[in-house]
């Protein structure tokens, strides 16, 4: 059975590391990790989240873009759990966006990332997976994948000005025609 964990909080050490490649895939702690980031992703209206993100400093995303509270225009995927996710191409073309993140609520930042991405990972039953992601699941990946570098969005901001209360991003989204 999933259960809800506690998602870190910007400035604990924990999002701040390199996290290690996840070498026994069988291990059912590695299921239950995996079922715990669905869960807990689902219950804080997340449209991804990483293992660092519940103090577990391990290769483990779930891409799971829906709209939402937090991201009203997002599209409607089923969700991916990803093991040793890996960055195999990006595109050139650009694009910013706002984005905000479970460890730092309350902010939003307008970050510029890779419009397309290709992606491999491992499926939780082992198998080895090429994904193609655009638009705001490529963003996702990005922003997931950051965090098993010890990355955090806020470290791609060009400015402090590119950073807004939630409250403002909400002000500003609703006066978008």
């Amino acid at each position: 059975m999933a259960h809800i964990r506690t998602i870190a909080q910007m400035g604990h050490p924990i999002l701040r590391q390199i996290s290690a490649s996840i070498a026994d895939l069988e291990n059912p702690a590695m299921v239950s990790l995996g079922a715990d980031l669905l869960e807990t992703a689902r219950h804080a209206n997340g449209v991804g989240l990483a293992a660092p993100q519940v103090f577990e400093s391990l290769r483990m995303i779930v891409i799971a873009s829906r709209p939402s509270v937090r991201y009203p225009h997002a599209p409607e995927l089923p969700p991916v759990l990803m093991i040793n996710p890996e960055l195999l191409w990006v595109s050139d073309e650009q694009d910013a966006g706002w984005e905000g993140c479970l460890s730092i609520p309350g902010l939003r930042g307008l970050v510029t990332r890779h419009i397309r991405t290709g992606v491999s990972y491992i499926t939780v039953d082992g198998k080895r997976r090429e994904s193609e992601y655009h638009g705001f699941p490529a963003r996702v990946f990005q922003h997931e994948f950051d965090h098993l570098q010890g990355k955090l969005f806020i470290d791609r901001l060009e400015s402090l000005n590119d950073l807004v209360t939630e409250q403002e991003y909400q002000r500003r989204l609703l006066e978008k025609p």
